[in-house]
């Protein structure tokens, strides 16, 4: 071609563990068996939702507007009810126009990065979930600015690399965190958010919280939301019903917007994300209009309390399993799908 056809960032959208699929696949049509595992999907591990969830599900096919458009930012009422939900809590407030479906947290994690100025950069954590990793990258075009989870305080965030890093580069415009966190299962206390809300608010950079675990929390964790931790700090929650419900294939998560007048700039940034929606028209409608109806139904609490239960007691048959491993590092996990192990230095 007579143009460069290639994004400046294409060499960094990289996502290993996807990536062994295709050669799986090439070794399986060589003749070799394989077991094969997955990727954060507990439908294809066997754990089917719910029948009163799969029937409410299907009720909704029969109604019209759910083989619709909807809204250019989501169904009215169910961002209405998540608004609400936000608003129950102590913390910022919301009203349902900063709440923005997309399809799937993936969906919206290109969007946030993709539409970033791309000299603005987001700090993201080291181990990191490749989804966030490599689109910050690509969207730069340079490998990805991460900070330490310390494998031997819990994989807790390290607060001073954190601060030291925001400091003196002056490129980084937003935090991540992703609590409960993917791939190490940690899940950060008030008094470590909070630290890092400030740093955020001293240095004017806004947070970014993957919140899609924040319900499958155990092992003593609590859910604690970013509206209750972030003060007057811009920021944006991902939320999603994937894990949750579980509905991966749905591909339904959105982003509630906090602060969004605290800071002009912000406001520009989350308002051309908007614009880049209407391009769209709208997301999927049908998984949308599933929320209310399933988040608020009374069975929800306890359907919620028994897969956490469910994947504490994984984590702890996977703890007794390694227990007697000195040359290991084993840490808890206090949410999500995943334990991450470590092998000591020497």
């Amino acid at each position: 071609m007579r143009r460069n056809l290639l994004h400046v960032g294409a060499a960094n959208l990289k996502y290993e563990i996807r990536e062994i699929v295709v050669a799986a696949h090439e070794l399986e049509r060589l003749g070799l068996e394989l077991t094969w595992e997955n990727i954060g999907d507990p439908v294809q591990k066997g754990e089917v939702p719910p029948r009163w969830i799969r029937d409410t599900i299907s009720d909704l096919v029969h109604e019209a507007p759910s083989w619709a458009y909807c809204d250019t930012q989501g169904v009215a009422e169910t961002r209405e009810f998540l608004a609400d939900e936000v608003n129950q809590r102590d913390g910022v407030r919301v009203s349902p126009d900063e709440i923005m479906f997309f399809n799937g947290l993936g969906d919206a994690v290109a969007k946030v990065y993709g539409f970033l100025n791309r000299e603005a950069r987001i700090l993201g954590p080291s181990p990191a979930y490749s989804t966030h990793s490599s689109a910050e990258a690509a969207h730069s075009g340079y490998e990805h600015v991460t900070y330490d989870l310390d494998p031997y305080n819990g994989w807790m965030p390290d607060v001073d690399d954190i601060r030291r890093k925001v400091q003196y580069n002056d490129s980084i415009a937003g935090i991540l965190l992703l609590t409960p966190d993917n791939p190490t299962g940690a899940v950060y206390p008030r008094e470590i958010v909070e630290e890092i809300a400030a740093i955020a608010h001293e240095n004017d950079v806004f947070l970014i919280a993957d919140e899609i675990y924040a319900n499958i929390v155990f092992n003593g964790a609590g859910r604690l939301h970013m509206s209750e931790w972030i003060g007057d700090v811009p920021g944006i929650a991902m939320r999603g019903i994937s894990k949750e419900f579980p509905w991966p294939g749905g591909r339904c998560g959105w982003l509630e917007i906090l602060n969004k007048g605290n800071d002009k700039n912000f406001a520009r940034y989350v308002d051309s994300l908007l614009a880049a929606k209407r391009l769209e028209v709208s997301s999927t409608t049908l998984p949308q209009m599933s929320i209310p109806r399933i988040m608020g139904d009374a069975r929800y609490p306890d359907h919620l309390r028994g897969r956490a239960d469910k994947f504490s007691q994984r984590a702890n048959e996977m703890s007794d399993a390694f227990a007697g491993c000195e040359h290991i590092i084993l840490n808890k996990p206090g949410g999500a799908f995943y334990y991450t192990v470590m092998f000591k230095d020497g």
